[in-house]
C-alpha cells in the first residue's frame, strides 16, 4: 500500500508541473487539454479509481492532494481559454473597429394594431373576446343564424366550400363564434368575436378573398336598440376622434331585426365632402341589428325572456379609414416600403 501511496503522490507531481507547462494558441489545442485534464476520461479519472485502494489513514493526505491539482488544472483551462478568446478577437483578420450591422426591428402590422385597439376599446365596455374555427359545417355558419336555403350568400361566388354536400365551409364572417357561444353557454354575456374569413370574392382594392372581421354580441334581459346605438356611439368617437358622430340606415340581414348600416360622419374632410366619403360627408363602418329571436330559440335562449344586439365590421375597413388608405390589397402583399410606415 505503501508504494502505491508514492506512486500517486509522484503523479500528481508530475500532472502540476505539464499543467504548469502546459499552452494552448488554438481552440483544437484548448480542446485537447479539456479532453486530457478536465473531462470525464481525463488522467484524474484513473487517480481517483486508485484512490478507492488506499487506507483509511492515507486517503485524507492524498485526497487533499488530488483534489488540489485537479482545482488547478480547472483554472488553467480557464486561463487558457481567456487567451485563446482574446487571440481570436485581435485577429488581424477581423477589423474591431468597423461598426456593427444595425439590427432592423419590426413593426406590428396595421391590421394587428387595428384588432388590438379594437379589443382594447371593447374590453373596456366589459366585452370578453371570443374564439371559434375557421373551418365550420353550415349549422354555425348559416343555417342557425337564419339563412334560408336559397340565399345568396350559400351559393359558390361567395362561400368557399370543402366538401361536396356543402356540409363544411370556410366561415364567411365570425358569426360561427357567436352561435357557438349562444349554444355552449347561458345568458347574460357580451363578447366580440375577432377573426379571418373567406369569401369567393374577386380580388380588387375594395374587396379580398380573405379578410378580417370583428363581431360583437350583447345578450341580457331588456337589451334594446339604444344599447346597441350607444355601443357604436362610443367605439366610434375611441376609436375616430371626440367629433364623430354616427348615422344609422335601415338595412337587411337575415340574422337581426330591425338591422342597420353603421355610418360615421367623415373624420377627414369633417363633413365638407373628400375622396374618402365619396364626397358625401359620411362612411360605411358596420352592420348590426337586433338578434332575430328566430336566431335565440335555435341556440336554446328563449326569446321572451332575453334579447341582444349583434354588429360586424371589417378590420379591414377600419384600418383603411383609419390610416387613410385606398387599396386592401396592401395589408396582405408584405411590401416593406408599405409596412415599414406603421
Amino acid at each position: 500500500m505503501l508504494k502505491l501511496v508514492l506512486k500517486m503522490i509522484d503523479q500528481l507531481k508530475k500532472i502540476k508541473e505539464e499543467l504548469l507547462i502546459s499552452a494552448a494558441s488554438t481552440k483544437e489545442e484548448l480542446e485537447d487539454f479539456r479532453v486530457k485534464f478536465i473531462s470525464k476520461k481525463s488522467v484524474f479519472s484513473s487517480l481517483f479509481e486508485k484512490f478507492k485502494e488506499l487506507p483509511d489513514e492515507k486517503k485524507k493526505e492524498i485526497g487533499q492532494r488530488l483534489n488540489e491539482v485537479k482545482t488547478f488544472a480547472q483554472a488553467r483551462f480557464k486561463e487558457l481559454a481567456g487567451q485563446v478568446n482574446q487571440s481570436h478577437v485581435t485577429d488581424e483578420s477581423v477589423d474591431v473597429s468597423l461598426p456593427t450591422v444595425p439590427v432592423q426591428a419590426g413593426s406590428v402590422h396595421p391590421i394587428t394594431q387595428t384588432y388590438f385597439r379594437i379589443i382594447e376599446i371593447f374590453e373596456r365596455l366589459g366585452f370578453n373576446v371570443e374564439d371559434g374555427p375557421e373551418i365550420e359545417d353550415d349549422w354555425h355558419n348559416f343555417t342557425a343564424l337564419n339563412f334560408p336555403p336559397n340565399h345568396p350568400a350559400r351559393q359558390m361566388q361567395d362561400t368557399y366550400f370543402l366538401s361536396d354536400d356543402k356540409n363544411c365551409v370556410l366561415r364567411t364572417h365570425t358569426s360561427n363564434v357567436q352561435i357557438r357561444l349562444m349554444s355552449d353557454e347561458k345568458p347574460p354575456f357580451r363578447a366580440i368575436m375577432p377573426g379571418r374569413v373567406y369569401r369567393n370574392e374577386a380580388i380588387s382594392s375594395r374587396a379580398h378573398c380573405f379578410f378580417h372581421q370583428v363581431e360583437g354580441l350583447s345578450i341580457d334581459k331588456a337589451v334594446s336598440f339604444k344599447d346597441l346605438k350607444q355601443t357604436l356611439y362610443h367605439f366610434s368617437k375611441e376609436m375616430f376622434g371626440k367629433d364623430t358622430e354616427i348615422r344609422l340606415r335601415p338595412s337587411y340581414f337575415p340574422f337581426t331585426e330591425p338591422s342597420a348600416e353603421i355610418d360615421i360622419s367623415c373624420f377627414i374632410c369633417k363633413g365638407d365632402g373628400c375622396k374618402i366619403c365619396k364626397h358625401t360627408g359620411w362612411v360605411e363602418i358596420a352592420g348590426s341589428g337586433v338578434v332575430d329571436p328566430n336566431v335565440l330559440e335555435n341556440c336554446g335562449i328563449d326569446p321572451s325572456e332575453y334579447s341582444g344586439f349583434a354588429f360586424g365590421m371589417g378590420i379591414e375597413r377600419i384600418a383603411m379609414l383609419k390610416y387613410q388608405l385606398d387599396d386592401i390589397r396592401r395589408f396582405s402583399e408584405n411590401d416593406l416600403r408599405f409596412l415599414r410606415q406603421f
